[in-house]
């Protein structure tokens, strides 16, 4: 029994042994296997297909955006296995690491016979310095159970970073509201009525010596005088119509006693720049129409009758002998007759202002002696921006309106346009505080207008947007108008929106910033032919307008047109030497970069 027991013990100690032996040699053949497979992995990935577009880079709002396109070999995914491609944006001494892209034979099951294929869109946020960079990447072959890997070196397979939708410039401008002062000539007029006898056209001051004395003492006063225009008329009855010449008398009588006080006052010379205008009223029938109707001594119904006869056919002399028959005829005759024997006199006179200069200089010395639309014209005519702000400033104590509330914010707006940092956020602050009060006064396109402006100066970009819309459409003057429309379209590029952009720059103004950036965003847009043309009339009409000849040169490069881009280029770097490291590292010159000429132009 013994023997038996230690034969089997024997037995089993030799199996033991031997799996001993089997298990470590199974497990360095599966390991070998899966190091195997990786090792392949890594190999086929030499003939991987990685397209990046664009290619360069290009940044638009602040944000890059790319595709990146990987084709793998035939064959190359292997059972329980993952391709993993890493992707970097590398600058300088720093990288961005990007999204990564997973293979797996699960995923493609063709893989055997058909390339595993996969589009990414990526995105990341543009930094001042990514200009000169690259786009690599890195694939890994991993076996997910052991946590293996094996690397591929990296690859760099897109070059740098266009930057050229950066050049977009800044469009900002003040809008003022009109000033509410009237600096041209005006005329007051001043209005006397002298009435009549029947028949007569005999001037007596005693009978209607209120009228004549107050008019008399007008005259007196020797306003300066433009024109005096006397409508002379009678009332529609026999012996005022039988004399034709009545009207005309009467206010020929006028005329002379008018001329008659002059001397009397020693016009002297102002006599003879007054323009008397003489109109005798002859078979008119208007004045007694309109009395009738604001009469009250006859009925609705008789006044009918009247008005029927007069509106009737006939001529002047027979309507009046119509009218004579009517039972209401001598009550009319007498209440309402002797007010159309009539001399009605007119006189235009200059209404007495300061000269402009008096006004300059009150508004600064002595603002209490001035209204509020005087101080505001004066501000308006200032070219002083802070004289301009300390006249507002007194204007809106004298009368807080909404004019001079958004006029003394767009002072410190246009005053926020050439300050920076601290100084600059405080105007704008300031500036908006005032274009909200003018607007809760009163809506206006002006105030909104500033508002957007002040909001794109804080790079509250789509706020800035929001309210230059909404101004807009508030039917501004044109001047507004256009100012809207070059602040919006330099925005509308800021952020990317380049169908937009196009559409308010073809509104905007022909101010240099406004067509470069209308040149700017067409080449954006792929236009370059109609880019070309806009920035050559930039160029045109503002030869020192530097940027034009650089956008210029980058709108020939697109084209090919390498003499062009010499040209322009040359200008560019002649107004500013800065622009030669630019366009150096530019890769919108990359064609051209190893050309004699473009050597030669930026040695």
């Amino acid at each position: 029994m013994n023997r038996l027991k230690q034969t089997k013990t024997i037995k089993i100690l030799m199996k033991t042994q031997t799996a001993k032996k089997i298990f470590p040699l199974l497990l360095i053949g599966v390991m070998s296997i899966s190091g195997c497979a990786l090792s392949q992995m890594k190999k086929a990935a030499k003939n991987q297909e990685l397209v990046v577009v664009p290619n360069p880079l290009e940044v638009h709002a602040d944000t890059v955006r790319f595709e990146l396109s990987a084709n793998l070999p035939v064959k190359m995914l292997k059972p329980k296995k993952v391709y993993e491609i890493s992707t970097f944006y590398k600058y300088g001494t720093q990288e961005r690491a990007l999204k990564k892209i997973e293979f797996r034979e699960t995923d493609y099951p063709n893989s055997a016979t058909e390339q595993p294929k996969i589009t990414q869109e990526y995105t990341f946020p543009y930094r001042k310095g990514m200009e000169r960079g690259n786009i690599e990447i890195q694939g890994r072959a991993i076996n997910p159970k052991s946590g293996n890997y094996l690397e591929t070196e990296r690859l760099g397979i897109a070059e740098g970073l266009i930057t050229t939708s950066k050049l977009v410039q800044p469009s900002y401008s003040a809008s003022y509201a009109f000033h509410g002062y009237n600096d041209q000539e005006e005329l007051i007029p001043t209005n006397v009525e002298f009435y009549f006898d029947q028949g007569k056209s005999v001037f007596k001051t005693s009978a209607q010596e209120e009228a004549a004395s107050k008019f008399a003492a007008f005259i007196a006063e020797k306003n300066v005088t433009k024109t005096v225009t006397i409508t002379g008329s009678h009332s529609p009855e026999g012996r005022e119509t039988i004399n034709t010449d009545l009207a005309k008398e009467r206010a020929d009588a006028i005329e002379k006693w008018y001329r008659e006080q002059m001397d009397k006052y020693d016009y002297q010379g102002l006599a003879s720049n007054i323009r008397f205008i003489i109109k005798p009223v002859v078979q008119d029938w208007s004045g007694l129409k309109a009395a009738l109707a604001s009469y009250n001594g006859i009925s609705s119904s008789q006044k009918s009758e009247w008005n029927s006869i007069i509106n009737g056919a006939g001529s002047f002399e027979q309507k009046e002998k119509e009218l004579q028959k009517l039972s209401t005829y001598k009550q009319v005759f007498k209440d309402v007759y002797p007010s159309l024997r009539t001399a009605k006199t007119e006189v235009l006179t200059v209404k007495p202002k300061k000269t402009p200069a008096e006004i300059a200089s009150l508004a600064l010395s002595s603002p209490n002696q001035l209204s509020a639309e005087e101080l505001a014209y004066a501000a308006a005519n200032n070219p002083s921006l802070e004289e301009k702000k300390r006249i507002y400033e007194a204007a809106v104590k004298k009368d807080d309106t909404w004019v001079i509330q958004n006029n003394l914010g767009a002072v410190n707006l246009e005053l926020a346009m050439q300050a920076n940092g601290r100084s600059q956020r405080n105007l704008i602050t300031t500036a908006l505080n005032h274009f909200n009060t003018s607007n809760q006064k009163k809506a206006n396109a002006e105030a909104q207008a500033n508002i957007g402006m002040a909001l794109a100066m804080q790079g509250n970009l789509w706020g800035a947007h929001e309210a230059l819309t909404k101004a807009a459409g508030m039917n501004p003057g044109n001047n507004v108008r256009q100012g809207i429309n070059g602040t919006k379209g330099a925005v509308e590029i800021m952020v990317g929106r380049y169908d937009l952009a196009i559409g308010s720059l073809n509104r905007a103004s022909n101010s240099s910033v406004d067509q470069f950036n209308k040149g700017l965003v067409q080449l954006l847009r792929k236009d370059f032919r109609n880019a070309q043309v806009t920035l050559e009339n930039v160029i045109s009409n503002d030869r020192s307008y530097v940027m034009a000849h650089y956008v210029a040169a980058v709108a020939a490069a697109r084209q090919s047109n390498e003499n062009k881009v010499i040209e322009h280029l040359r200008n560019a770097v002649n107004a500013d030497s800065s622009l030669k490291q630019k366009a150096i590292t530019d890769l919108e010159f990359r064609q051209f970069s190893g050309t004699d000429a473009f050597i030669n132009l930026m040695k």
